[in-house]
Protein backbone atom coordinates (compact mmCIF):
# COMPACT_ATOMS: atom_id res chain seq x y z
CA UNK A 1 0.00 0.00 0.00
CA UNK A 2 1.58 3.34 -1.01
CA UNK A 3 1.15 6.45 0.64
CA UNK A 4 0.62 9.78 -0.76
CA UNK A 5 1.02 13.39 0.99
CA UNK A 6 -1.60 15.83 -0.19
CA UNK A 7 -1.70 18.07 2.80
CA UNK A 8 0.91 21.01 1.81
CA UNK A 9 1.44 22.63 5.37
CA UNK A 10 2.40 19.08 6.28
CA UNK A 11 4.64 17.93 3.67
CA UNK A 12 6.33 21.90 4.43
CA UNK A 13 6.90 21.36 8.21
CA UNK A 14 8.36 17.53 7.45
CA UNK A 15 10.83 18.80 4.88
CA UNK A 16 11.56 21.75 7.28
CA UNK A 17 12.08 19.55 9.92
CA UNK A 18 14.27 16.98 8.08
CA UNK A 19 15.92 20.27 6.86
CA UNK A 20 16.76 21.27 10.33
CA UNK A 21 17.54 17.57 11.38
CA UNK A 22 20.42 17.75 8.82
CA UNK A 23 21.70 21.63 9.23
CA UNK A 24 21.88 20.36 13.19
CA UNK A 25 23.81 17.05 12.37
CA UNK A 26 26.25 18.65 10.16
CA UNK A 27 29.41 19.92 12.81
CA UNK A 28 31.24 22.84 12.13
CA UNK A 29 28.33 25.18 10.31
CA UNK A 30 27.42 28.59 12.63
CA UNK A 31 24.04 27.95 13.78
CA UNK A 32 22.04 30.92 15.01
CA UNK A 33 20.33 31.28 18.72
CA UNK A 34 16.37 30.84 17.45
CA UNK A 35 14.50 34.43 17.97
CA UNK A 36 12.10 34.88 21.33
CA UNK A 37 9.01 35.43 20.94
CA UNK A 38 9.46 38.39 22.88
CA UNK A 39 12.47 40.64 23.96
CA UNK A 40 14.89 39.43 26.48
CA UNK A 41 12.91 42.16 28.99
CA UNK A 42 9.89 43.83 27.97
CA UNK A 43 7.11 44.74 30.01
CA UNK A 44 3.59 46.33 30.81
CA UNK A 45 3.51 48.51 33.81
CA UNK A 46 -0.47 50.18 35.05
CA UNK A 47 -1.81 52.36 36.99
CA UNK A 48 -5.59 51.30 38.36
CA UNK A 49 -8.02 52.87 40.52
CA UNK A 50 -9.14 49.60 42.73
CA UNK A 51 -8.28 47.51 45.50
CA UNK A 52 -6.58 44.54 43.29
CA UNK A 53 -5.46 43.75 40.29
CA UNK A 54 -8.36 41.55 38.79
CA UNK A 55 -10.90 44.12 39.75
CA UNK A 56 -8.80 48.07 39.44
CA UNK A 57 -9.72 49.85 36.46
CA UNK A 58 -6.47 50.75 34.51
CA UNK A 59 -6.25 54.44 34.19
CA UNK A 60 -2.86 54.82 32.83
CA UNK A 61 -0.93 51.90 30.74
CA UNK A 62 2.48 51.88 28.96
CA UNK A 63 5.05 49.55 27.68
CA UNK A 64 8.69 49.22 28.56
CA UNK A 65 11.10 47.25 26.19
CA UNK A 66 14.88 47.12 27.94
CA UNK A 67 16.61 45.16 25.49
CA UNK A 68 18.41 45.47 23.24
CA UNK A 69 17.69 49.26 23.91
CA UNK A 70 15.55 50.88 26.24
CA UNK A 71 11.92 51.95 24.15
CA UNK A 72 8.18 51.49 24.48
CA UNK A 73 5.54 54.02 25.33
CA UNK A 74 7.22 54.88 29.32
CA UNK A 75 8.12 58.54 28.88
CA UNK A 76 11.72 57.79 29.88
CA UNK A 77 12.56 54.22 29.01
CA UNK A 78 16.09 54.86 29.62
CA UNK A 79 15.80 55.79 33.24
CA UNK A 80 13.14 53.40 34.14
CA UNK A 81 15.33 50.78 32.80
CA UNK A 82 18.50 51.40 34.59
CA UNK A 83 15.95 51.73 37.63
CA UNK A 84 14.93 48.45 37.37
CA UNK A 85 18.63 46.61 36.19
CA UNK A 86 19.76 48.50 39.77
CA UNK A 87 17.33 46.13 41.84
CA UNK A 88 17.34 43.21 39.31
CA UNK A 89 14.19 43.54 37.96
CA UNK A 90 12.51 43.23 41.64
CA UNK A 91 9.72 45.91 41.75
CA UNK A 92 8.89 45.13 45.32
CA UNK A 93 12.72 47.25 45.75
CA UNK A 94 12.12 50.40 44.25
CA UNK A 95 9.25 50.66 47.01
CA UNK A 96 10.14 53.02 49.65
CA UNK A 97 8.84 51.83 52.81
CA UNK A 98 8.59 53.79 55.94
CA UNK A 99 8.36 57.09 54.33
CA UNK A 100 7.01 59.86 56.99
CA UNK A 101 5.31 61.84 54.27
CA UNK A 102 2.02 63.04 55.09
CA UNK A 103 -0.70 61.95 53.31
CA UNK A 104 -4.52 62.17 54.01
CA UNK A 105 -6.39 59.37 55.36
CA UNK A 106 -8.82 58.66 52.63
CA UNK A 107 -9.47 55.19 51.52
CA UNK A 108 -9.12 55.60 47.36
CA UNK A 109 -7.25 52.79 46.68
CA UNK A 110 -4.80 52.74 44.06
CA UNK A 111 -3.00 49.40 42.16
CA UNK A 112 -0.04 49.37 40.42
CA UNK A 113 1.47 46.33 37.91
CA UNK A 114 4.42 45.05 36.64
CA UNK A 115 3.67 42.40 33.94
CA UNK A 116 5.83 40.31 31.25
CA UNK A 117 9.44 39.26 30.78
CA UNK A 118 12.65 40.45 32.86
CA UNK A 119 15.83 39.38 31.73
CA UNK A 120 14.04 36.31 30.08
CA UNK A 121 12.30 35.58 32.86
CA UNK A 122 8.31 36.33 33.61
CA UNK A 123 7.51 38.74 36.11
CA UNK A 124 3.98 39.63 37.82
CA UNK A 125 4.13 42.03 40.55
CA UNK A 126 1.12 44.64 41.82
CA UNK A 127 1.05 46.85 44.73
CA UNK A 128 -1.86 49.00 46.08
CA UNK A 129 -1.66 51.92 48.09
CA UNK A 130 -4.47 53.43 50.00
CA UNK A 131 -4.93 56.39 47.47
CA UNK A 132 -2.43 58.03 44.75
CA UNK A 133 -0.67 60.37 47.74
CA UNK A 134 0.74 57.02 49.23
CA UNK A 135 1.53 55.88 45.90
CA UNK A 136 3.48 58.89 44.93
CA UNK A 137 5.24 58.95 48.02
CA UNK A 138 6.42 55.39 47.75
CA UNK A 139 7.59 55.47 44.12
CA UNK A 140 9.06 58.87 44.70
CA UNK A 141 12.56 58.13 43.63
CA UNK A 142 11.81 56.13 40.85
CA UNK A 143 10.71 56.90 37.44
CA UNK A 144 9.67 53.53 36.32
CA UNK A 145 6.04 54.04 37.42
CA UNK A 146 6.28 58.03 36.72
CA UNK A 147 3.83 58.23 33.65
Amino acid sequence: MRYVLRNTAFTTALATGVALVGVAATPGLAQAEPAGLYPASALVLTIGEGESVTTAAVQRAVTLSCAPTPSGTHPSPESACAELASVDGEFAQLTMMGNSAPCAHLWDPVTVTGDGIWEGKRVSWSATYGNECEMNVGMARTSVFAF
